[in-house]
């Protein structure tokens, strides 16, 4: 089992850790479907990239219409996807409880909300691959909760908690089927990724080596000693 030949999203791509993804997974031999808002800034990181295995995808993926055409739109002109890393997410925060505004939350509820959206269009995808893998990350925060970034911790958490659901419906399918698992949903947790995109790359592209089974549903800290 390897990342090689699989078809791979990165939704949220035009990120730095968007960028260090793309650049593992090509040279692991995936072929790559990056996803994000700006056409500018996805034209720049196909510059960037500079391979033919990374197509382009505009979509706004708070926007449940538009991730269907999108979802179309991959399947017409490359084929269902085999592993879906999510890096859509921002921080916001400070000010106590008090200053955890409700523009703040919907701000950051975003990045949730992409999530649902795109890990529901392509769930059947997922679990159809014989090596389906979905990838979120999240925060320590969700550890160990602050006042000060209470909207942020909250919906970590509750990306955590969509995460794990998507990794027992792979379970439940298996058990089903009776067969072994095939997909596996995981979650990365880090304090920052600033400094340590190249360590998600490589641990999102080394969620192929290892068995569905021994890696659905568990955490994998980023950033530990």
């Amino acid at each position: 089992m390897s990342v090689a030949g699989r078809h791979v999203m990165i939704a949220g791509a035009t990120s730095a850790s968007g960028l260090a993804a793309a650049r593992a997974l090509i040279a692991a031999g995936a072929r790559v479907v990056a996803v994000g808002r700006d056409p500018a800034k996805l034209r720049e990181l196909r510059s960037t990239v500079g391979s033919s295995a990374l197509h382009p995808a505009v979509c706004d993926l708070t926007d449940e219409r538009a991730v269907a055409d999108m979802k179309a739109h991959v399947h017409k002109t490359a084929g269902p996807i085999d592993g879906l890393l999510h890096l859509v997410g921002g921080w916001r925060g400070g000010g106590g409880l008090a200053g955890q505004s409700d523009a703040d939350f919907r701000i950051l509820e975003g990045s949730l909300t992409a999530l649902r959206h795109v890990s529901r269009a392509f769930d059947a995808d997922l679990r159809a691959s014989e090596a389906g893998r979905l990838a979120v990350v999240s925060s320590t925060a969700v550890g160990r909760p602050l006042a000060g970034g209470a909207n942020y911790a909250a919906i970590k958490a509750a990306t955590e908690a969509w995460a794990r659901a998507a990794a027992q419906g792979f379970a439940k399918d298996a058990r089903d089927a009776e067969r072994e698992v095939s997909a596996a949903s995981v979650i990365f947790r880090v304090k920052s990724l600033e400094g340590l995109e190249d360590d998600l790359a490589t641990r999102f592209v080394g969620l192929w080596d290892a068995p569905a089974e021994l890696i659905n549903d568990t955490i994998i800290e980023i950033g530990q000693p």
